[in-house]
């Protein structure tokens, strides 16, 4: 089986980025669904998700279990489900990475599986940019492997893997045009 790539692009106006990431994955849409939007899926390739109020409106608190900083406590970003249609569309806007934007579609029968459309729009530097291109993509390895039967193993995390990319998007060679 072909593996999806998780490589990104992004367009800027000004310091307001959008990133975008297409993957097509071997899994169901309802399994893709549950692994981006529900408090037991979330954590298994990207953050504990506490509260989350599965609706349009709800609030929503998304905490990286990945990002440890010298306090013990990773990045933590409240917010609100901005758009919610399951099985197809969940949408947080929350603190530090602005909107996050899951859609999913069933692929072509010749293809089968889910079709994921992913959008971030977010502010910041390009360096922040840069830097979330790199942890998206991280993440959606993570993502691969959990709908693989294999969840994200977060005290073993290292932050080498999320470098080697940050280093690879920064030189332009993964970036799709």
């Amino acid at each position: 089986m072909e593996i999806p790539s998780p490589y990104g692009a992004s367009e800027s106006h000004g310091d307001v980025h959008t990133l975008r990431y297409e993957l097509s994955l071997p899994y169901p849409r309802e399994r893709v669904w549950d692994a981006v939007a529900t408090p037991e899926g979330l954590p298994t390739w990207l953050a504990a998700a506490e509260p989350f109020e599965r609706r349009e409106g709800g609030a929503i608190t998304l905490r990286w279990l990945n990002a440890a900083g010298p306090e013990g406590t990773g990045t933590v970003a409240p917010g609100r489900v901005t758009a919610w249609d399951p099985p197809s569309l969940a949408e947080y806007t929350v603190e530090v990475h602005g909107r996050i934007r899951f859609e999913l579609e069933r692929a072509p029968v010749s293809v089968g599986g889910t079709l994921l459309h992913f959008t971030n729009e977010m502010p910041g530097t390009d360096d922040e940019r840069l830097d979330c291109l790199a942890g998206w993509h991280h993440h959606f390895e993570y993502l691969l492997q959990a709908l693989a039967g294999h969840p994200a193993d977060w005290p073993t995390w290292s932050v080498e893997r999320w470098r080697a990319l940050r280093d690879e998007y920064e030189r332009g060679k993964r970036e799709l045009p």
